[in-house]
């Protein structure tokens, strides 16, 4: 039988999502403010294409993911989750402030774009470490049958960042001249991250271990190919969920730059991405925990596929608030009551003795690969075909990848006895909770420790 957990203080939970919402903060940021940066660092005397320029100064920071994934996440299981985090968050802060202050190329010439990359880089190896460990800790300190509510909290305080986000670029867009904006207004909307890293730094460093297991504990060997199917499934689930995510991300400088819309009324739809994922993650948490991660993956993932065509449309055609707002609103509900399902299945599908390793590994990839290219991908489309929907036929495809992944997993959601989860058979000891795939020895004493 597993022993309920020890109940987390708040401060601890609020130290493990600030690096998640510190970390979606600064992309989000640099997305919506694409446009500015491109013209600072990528001037047209540079080269024609200063948006695609900045946008994948945005991406190069994906390439070095996969490598923070494996050395941060590793270091998460070898040495423990706080060291991994409090890392992956130093290493954070220093990237954002290095790209908040670097001096634009009309200042430095070529060392601007440079250093401009190299911060990038350093940023994205930090990421690549920071989800790993902190959605591990997350999934080991909660009790099991919340472990679904705790996971959404990474969605929830990355869509909080998006809403703080979005309202910071509207007022700066109501306040700002255009030329004040390129000046140092994204520059500002940077900063404001910067001076988040020092608390959360203090917050970070009492949090407790939950690496530990009992000396008790018994992990059943599992074959390597198990391994290999719930990674795979993982990354193509992350690979959808992750490119509507950018995608919807992206809509702020696409109003912007390929439909001329103002950028007030750009901003104003990022607010409403932000507010929906804090509304919707942790209804979408709960749900998982009650009918199970499968079912609350599946309907409003697939409800969004359906949509994504005729949203696009409405925004292209008509070009007005209204339009871009009810998209908007559509397109963000559904994928936030869709996606926090993904991550806790696969998170908890791992034995703890492999979970920060592997998970940092398979979303660096995932979002490495599909995240960090989305943007530009979008639109590189758009110049080549000038089609405004090519960035809606791009997200159905990869969505349709994510939603044959979903199908094919199991249920992993725990469960009481007599409860029947879709695609489980119910629990043969009274009241234990027990994981629905293969790995119950190892994840049963995955447990957070008195304090």
């Amino acid at each position: 039988m597993v022993s309920s957990p020890v109940r987390i203080p708040k401060r601890h939970i609020l130290a493990v999502v600030t690096g998640n919402a510190l970390e979606f903060y600064d992309f989000v940021t640099y997305s919506f403010f694409a446009v500015y940066i491109g013209r600072t660092f990528f001037p047209e005397s540079l080269t024609r294409f200063s948006l695609l320029a900045s946008l994948a100064t945005f991406g190069v920071g994906f390439v070095m993911r996969p490598i923070g994934a494996y050395v941060i996440g590793g270091l998460g299981d070898r040495v423990g989750r706080k060291p991994a985090m409090l890392l992956s968050f130093s290493l954070m802060g220093v990237g954002i402030a290095g790209l908040a202050l670097t001096p634009s190329y009309a200042r430095i010439g070529l060392a601007a774009p440079v250093l401009v990359v190299l911060f990038r880089l350093l940023q994205g190896f930090a990421l690549g470490g920071e989800v790993g460990p902190t959605t591990a800790f997350l999934i080991e300190a909660a009790p099991p049958e919340r472990r679904g509510f705790y996971a959404s909290l990474q969605y929830t305080t990355q869509d909080f960042s998006v809403l703080v986000a979005g309202l910071i670029g509207l007022g700066l867009a109501h306040t700002l001249s255009e030329q004040a904006l390129q000046e140092w207004g994204w520059r500002a909307a940077l900063l404001v991250g910067v001076a988040i890293v020092p608390f959360g730094l203090v917050l970070r460093r009492a949090l407790p271990e939950t690496l530990h297991a009992p000396a008790t504990a018994v992990v059943r060997p599992t074959p390597a190919r198990s391994y290999l199917r719930t990674a795979l499934l993982g990354g193509m689930m992350l690979a959808g969920a992750t490119t509507a995510n950018y995608t919807n991300e992206y809509l702020a400088t696409y109003a912007i730059h390929d439909l001329q819309m103002s950028p007030s009324v750009a901003f104003g739809a990022t607010v409403i991405v932000g507010l929906c994922g804090v509304v919707c993650q942790p209804v979408s948490g709960i749900l998982s925990d009650y009918v199970g991660r499968k079912p609350v993956m599946l309907v409003p993932l697939s409800l969004l596929l359906v949509a994504t065509l005729p949203c696009f449309a409405l925004i292209a055609h008509y070009r007005s608030a209204a339009a871009l707002y009810g998209a908007t609103f559509i397109l963000a509900g559904l994928l936030g009551l869709g996606s926090p399902a993904c991550v806790t299945w696969l998170t908890e599908s791992l034995p703890p003795h492999i979970r920060s390793g592997a998970l940092s590994l398979v979303y660096a990839i995932s979002v490495s690969v599909f995240g960090g290219s989305t943007q530009f991908t979008a639109a590189a489309l758009i110049e080549r075909t000038g089609n405004p929907l090519a960035p809606a036929w791009y997200m159905t495809a990869m969505m349709t990848l994510g939603l044959v992944a979903m199908i094919a997993t199991r249920e992993s959601a725990p469960r009481r006895v007599g409860a029947k989860w879709p695609g489980t058979t119910p629990a043969v000891a009274a009241e234990s909770f027990v994981p629905a795939g293969a790995i119950q020895g190892a994840d049963a004493t995955d447990r957070l420790s008195s304090q």
